[in-house]
């Protein structure tokens, strides 16, 4: 039985720390696991280790490939846990040598809650949901700042009218008082692509960063036909665009993939992967039936 394949998977990018990471982060998380490493040679960042993982069932891709990008808050992790001894466990483990966005605390909106980039600068907002209205417990939330402020409900509508089986669950808007944000403005939305919960917001306040390609988020395609719908859909940089990824026109990075390239890279010989590898730093967007013949010489 084959087994089915999220379609969207959150990629992270490490200077040398993929391993580490991902070794750490399912250690702290229950139903969590390394499900891959492979290792490419000889690409633009060298030696470059990647490793598969799950947390909480859900899949991640981690990338070592140099100090090129660094996460920041503009986009997160929201953990909904159950219980607040499961939220106060996580809050130790993740902050312990990061950096407190917002103290662990009760909240308005929430019975406990607390916003932290992590020893690693991942940032991650922990929160008790003991309610959930959606099994997934682990959220990508994009925030959208300086010049990309109140363009929030713009890109939900954007992404939900490109991915299927999505919908808008619920949009909170800021009021008056809430100064420096403008009344109506998206103070937390969530909202379904392919079946996946994802969250957005507005923020006025001064932020010195932007959406980077140290979270990208890779979409899983079956046909070239489908890998042509969403390479179409979405690239809006075009200098952006090298071995399947791509920035849309908010500035978030995609990478659009073949649902078989991990397969062959999990379960490839050396000499296969090197082929494999050696065809797709070549292209800009993917070419399945080119990466089939690399792959069997």
């Amino acid at each position: 039985m084959t087994k089915t394949i999220q379609k969207i998977t959150p990629h992270l990018w490490f200077d040398k720390e993929a391993k580490d990471a991902a070794e750490f982060y399912t250690s702290i998380f229950s139903n969590s696991k390394v499900t891959n490493v492979t290792t490419l040679h000889n690409t633009p960042s060298g030696d470059t280790d990647i490793v598969s993982f799950e947390l909480r069932k859900m899949p991640f891709i981690a990338i070592s490939a140099g100090p090129f990008f660094k996460f920041n808050p503009s986009i997160s992790f929201l953990v909904s846990c159950n219980t607040t001894d499961e939220s106060e466990r996580l809050w130790q483990r993740l902050s312990k040598h990061g950096e407190i966005l917002m103290e662990y605390n009760t909240y308005p909106w929430a019975e406990r809650y607390g916003w932290l980039n992590d020893r690693f600068g991942l940032s991650w907002q922990i929160m008790v949901h003991r309610e959930q209205i959606n099994k997934q417990s682990i959220s990508p939330v994009l925030m959208f700042v300086g010049s990309l402020y109140g363009k929030a409900e713009e890109a939900i509508n954007y992404y939900t009218s490109i991915f299927p089986k999505s919908k808008i669950r619920h949009i909170t808007r800021y009021n008056d008082g809430e100064e420096p944000d403008k009344k109506g403005n998206v103070k937390f939305a969530s909202f379904i692509l392919e079946g996946q919960e994802f969250g957005a917001l507005d923020s006025a306040h001064e932020h010195n960063f932007a959406f980077n390609e140290a979270i990208s988020f890779i979409i899983h395609c079956d046909t070239q036909k489908e890998i042509d719908y969403y390479w179409n859909k979405l690239s809006a940089v075009p200098e952006s665009e090298q071995c399947g990824w791509l920035k849309d026109k908010f500035g978030i990075s995609w990478q659009i993939v073949p649902s078989g390239m991990e397969e062959m890279m999990k379960k490839g010989s050396k000499e296969q992967i090197a082929r494999v590898t050696k065809s797709f730093l070549k292209m800009k967007k993917f070419d399945i039936t080119k990466l089939k013949q690399a792959y069997e010489g």
